[in-house]
Order: C-alpha cells, then sequence, then structure tokens
C-alpha cells in the first residue's frame, strides 16, 4: 500500500524523535544560566496612558514616580528600562525636554491620524534601596 503525504511526515517526525532520544545536549547548547539571585533587583512598573480623537493635534501624561523608588535600567546597559505601546497612528516618545529620569517623566504624542488613538508609556522602577 503506498504512503500518503500524512503518513510520510509522520513517519518522519517519529524517526527524527527516536533519533535525539539518547542525544547528550552538553552546555553549549544549553541556554544561559540566569544571574545569581544577588545580582538581581525586582522591578515594579508605573505607567499613564490617555486616549485620542482624530485630529487632535498633541496629548502628554507623566508617569508618577514611586518614592524612593530610581529609574531601572535596561538589563546590560545605561538606559532606562521604559516601553511605549501605542495604538491607532500616531507618533509618541518620552519627551527629553521636560524628563530628567529622576523627578519627572513625560510622554507625548503628536497628531492622531486615525479614527482613534490610544497610548501607554510605561516605566520601570527599582526600589531594592528603599527603606
Amino acid at each position: 500500500m503506498p504512503m500518503t503525504g500524512t503518513r510520510m511526515l509522520l513517519r518522519a517526525l517519529v524517526l527524527t524523535g527516536v533519533g535525539f532520544w539518547g542525544t547528550d545536549l552538553s552546555q553549549a547548547h544549553a541556554a544561559p544560566n540566569p544571574p545569581p539571585l544577588a545580582d538581581s533587583t525586582a522591578t515594579t512598573e508605573f505607567n499613564c496612558s490617555f486616549g485620542m480623537a482624530r485630529g487632535e493635534t498633541q496629548q502628554t501624561c507623566q508617569v508618577h514616580i514611586p518614592a524612593g523608588c530610581i529609574v531601572a535600567h535596561f538589563p546590560g546597559s545605561t538606559r532606562p528600562w521604559t516601553s511605549i505601546s501605542r495604538g491607532g497612528n500616531t507618533l509618541c516618545k518620552f519627551d527629553d525636554k521636560v524628563t530628567d529620569w529622576k523627578t519627572r517623566i513625560t510622554g507625548t504624542c503628536g497628531k492622531c491620524t486615525t479614527g482613534h488613538c490610544s497610548v501607554q508609556f510605561i516605566v520601570k522602577f527599582d526600589c531594592s534601596q528603599q527603606k
């Protein structure tokens, strides 16, 4: 009886699985270990968000900075750990002219050119030194 495409695919998958059954995956192919807990700090995040209607020219919001916390840095860099999530067609950024990352963090968006736009500015904070 001739093999159908589905049977051939199933047979190939079974044979591939059997071939890897006894394979020793050495440390060279293993995922890297996470950093020790002592080198890692927990973070919390705060955000601000807003919506805009078509044609609104600009909107801003400020991310609250929790007392005793500092802006966390993206792991392995000196860049603030942030993200901007948006829907609709508008350009958004953290406003460098009024943001100092210690006392004030402001997000701003330009004109909304779709039916509506929404945005969320997210900042992670390190509060591990908090007393």
